[in-house]
């Protein structure tokens, strides 16, 4: 702000975070060691993720689960998430914490997080404790269990929105980028741990005699990391109250535009047309509606779904090629463990415990859950080499290039089922786990600096627009909630077609049919900004 950073009242991004000098109004420049904290709670969260995939099976049918309910498990927590998601995201754009808009909800996410792992990993163990009688035990270790995955995977989904939200409301364009790279790096790095972890034999080892069993191993591990990395990453950027964003942006509209008397800056970055006399009042003084009544206009489902209705057609395209690219992903992730031990490895699963076919099956699991470490290892990789294909292919060509890779992959799989082929085409899970978890929201980052500049020129020439601007959080919730959009169609249809088929392998290709359509709809349908 040059000159006028000294003046009272004005509090700049310079005054809170000293990495380095910033324009005005601007986020500074973030260094490396930042936006690696900020990473902590992709690397957190994926960790957790991948305790959860390994162990809510065997939980599950440890605590006698029907399986009239096992679709429930696997649908609620979805169900829920893709219909509050936007809500959530626009209940975080108007927050008026001084903590900052984004931090008490990634904040209270995680502690659902460790709640969810709680009842899930130690609920049978503590009704055992408390409960004597096998009936009401089991009634009581069912629901617990239940709770707390339902618990877990909705508030794991919800973090993600706030999280890219936080980074795209402290960073400049170009940070924007890196702490994307970043996320992907440290989520393929997270998942890759948590699997390896899973895979060791802790009743064999010192450690899991202590805590008991491998769940309260897991579990210990799972929410030391989580709090730590949730911690790190609170503290890696602090964020302006809206308030003191909002005021920023009249005072700056003053100093820099002194001409634009006419018009008046709202908090939310919406400019409404006044009179002359009540816009130098509003401007040189700060006035500002209560926090109440910018709630109450900001909150209503009516507002919401108004917003979400007028998404421009690119921001519409993105979140359905998002939601092809995530159907594509989880029919194959969710029953690739179940896909080798059937039919690369010939097992059966409903054969006797004790038979040779159920010891093959386990065998090809097992051998699946180092195939899944294989494509979290590669998808940290492959994020980091995304920074030199950038310069050559942009993200169009890393988007299309993300799901032909995955679905030439799965293909193969599908049609010519190896050993050793399958676990080298694990690497190109990896691929569209990156791709995923990257160029979509860089794609949203780049229509969100396409809009700032003309909002920008329009303040230039004296001409405000005659709409409030959507928030990021409602954007990157509704691209969020693609996620638990793909999750309710894989849940809810790929049953069915494996019953119909009478084998697993129709995922497999069902997996790479979807991908091979969203090569076209990236390629033609999704804007990119040059």
């Amino acid at each position: 702000m040059g000159g006028n950073v000294g003046q009272a009242g004005i509090h700049t991004y310079q005054s809170l975070d000293e990495d380095g000098p910033s324009d005005a109004g601007k986020p500074p420049k973030r260094s490396t060691g930042r936006l690696v904290m900020h990473s902590m709670a992709m690397f957190g969260r994926e960790f957790c993720y991948a305790v959860e995939a390994a162990y809510v099976t065997p939980v599950l049918l440890s605590v006698g689960l029907p399986k009239s309910l096992y679709s429930l498990v696997w649908l609620l927590s979805p169900v829920l998430g893709f219909l509050l998601q936007p809500v959530v995201g626009s209940v975080s754009d108007h927050c008026q914490s001084r903590w900052g808009r984004r931090r008490p909800y990634i904040l209270s996410l995680a502690i659902m997080m460790l709640l969810g792992m709680t009842l899930y990993l130690n609920g049978d163990a503590v009704v055992s404790a408390l409960v004597t009688n096998p009936r009401r035990k089991l009634v009581w270790a069912i629901t617990i269990t239940m709770m707390g995955v339902v618990l877990f995977d909705f508030a794991a989904d919800f973090i993600d929105g706030p999280i890219k939200a936080y980074l795209f409301d402290v960073c400049s364009h170009q940070d924007k980028e890196r702490g994307l790279h970043y996320h992907a790096l440290f989520t393929g790095i997270g998942g890759a741990l948590g699997y390896l972890l899973g895979a060791i034999d802790w009743a064999q080892l010192e450690l899991g005699r202590v805590l008991g069993t491998e769940f309260q191993v897991m579990y210990f591990f799972s929410t030391l990391l989580l709090s730590v990395c949730i911690t790190i990453h609170l503290c890696s950027i602090p964020e302006a109250p809206l308030g003191d964003a909002a005021e920023d942006s009249r005072l700056e509209q003053t100093l820099q535009y002194p001409l634009l008397s006419s018009v008046k800056v709202s908090e939310h970055g919406s400019i409404e047309k006044v009179s002359n006399s009540h816009a130098s009042l509003e401007l040189a003084g700060g006035k500002r509606n209560s926090a109440a009544e910018q709630t109450q206009g900001a909150m209503t489902m009516k507002s919401l779904l108004r917003a979400l209705g007028s998404m421009p057609p690119h921001y519409r395209y993105l979140c359905i090629s998002h939601l092809i690219g995530w159907t594509a992903f989880l029919s194959n992730m969710l029953f690739f463990t179940d896909f080798m031990g059937q039919i690369v490895y010939g097992g059966n699963p409903y054969s006797p415990h004790n038979s040779t076919e159920f010891l093959i099956y386990q065998r090809g699991v097992e051998v699946g859950c180092w195939g899944l470490c294989i494509n979290s290892v590669f998808s940290s990789l492959y994020s980091y080499f995304q920074k030199m294909l950038l310069s050559y292919v942009g993200l169009k060509g890393l988007y299309f290039m993300g799901y032909l890779l995955f679905g030439l992959g799965t293909g193969f799989i599908g049609l010519f089922p190896n050993i050793y082929s399958t676990l080298v085409l694990c690497v190109l899970f990896g691929v569209m786990s990156s791709t995923l978890y990257m160029v979509p929201f860089n794609l949203i980052a780049e229509y969100h600096r396409e809009e700032e500049e003309e909002k920008e020129k329009q303040q230039a020439t004296r001409k405000g627009p005659d709409s409030s601007e959507r928030g990021k959080g409602v954007d990157c919730a509704a691209l969020t909630s693609m996620v638990q959009l793909a999750q309710i169609l894989v849940g809810s249809v790929l049953g069915f077609l494996v019953n119909m088929a009478g084998s697993v392998v129709v995922v497999v290709i069902t997996a790479s049919t979807v991908s091979l359509i969203g090569c076209c709809f990236v390629a033609l349908f999704v804007r990119y900004v040059d």
